[in-house]
């Protein structure tokens, strides 16, 4: 989902409404596994993990998020996390405790694992392909008052150095996935 001015917010609304709402069918249809006491916790992190939070982040690779971005995805994913979990939070159980019962990484680390991948796939393209035009491509005009959004290419710098990545190490596509993994 493309936005005129430039942010993810409607695409992050849009894709939580789809993962979490009860009128949308993802959760709504597995509620009654995912909140099974008869099946394991593993297995109902794995089934969240193929089917609702695959659904919550697509397209995720493509957006410039900013804090309140992921704030919002982590704060709907720990809502049904306690949701198959059976812990409200009035139980105050950290949430790192929760995931790791479940099997399931920080909804953040995800987001930012899929931005590397895409990144790497983009970096590899040849050099007159129109996806990998676009991601030097600079928008004509006058620049509006006040501090530029976040672009996309921003995020994916700050998530390469946090990672200690460069450009060279997305040529071996072995390497580039190993260090995306790694860290957790």
């Amino acid at each position: 989902m493309l936005s005129v001015d430039g942010d993810a917010d409607a695409a992050v609304e849009a894709r939580i409404r789809i993962g979490f709402e009860p009128r949308v069918r993802v959760w709504k249809q597995l509620v009654p596994l995912l909140t099974n006491k008869d099946v394991s916790l593993t297995m109902r992190g794995r089934l969240y993990t193929s089917c609702v939070r695959s659904s919550m982040l697509y397209g995720s690779e493509t957006w410039p998020v900013r804090k309140e971005n992921v704030v919002a995805l982590q704060r709907a994913e720990m809502r049904m996390v306690r949701w198959m979990c059976g812990v409200e939070l009035k139980d105050r159980l950290p949430n790192k405790e929760l995931r790791e019962g479940l099997g399931i990484d920080d909804i953040a680390l995800v987001l930012q694992q899929n931005r590397l991948r895409w990144y790497e796939h983009v970096l590899r393209k040849d050099d007159d392909d129109w996806v990998k035009k676009c991601i030097e491509y600079e928008v004509e005009g006058p620049r509006p008052r006040g501090r530029l959004k976040r672009t996309w290419s921003e995020v994916v710098q700050e998530d390469c150095q946090a990672r200690k990545l460069n450009k060279e190490d997305a040529m071996d596509r072995c390497k580039w996935r190993k260090m995306i993994k790694d860290v957790r």
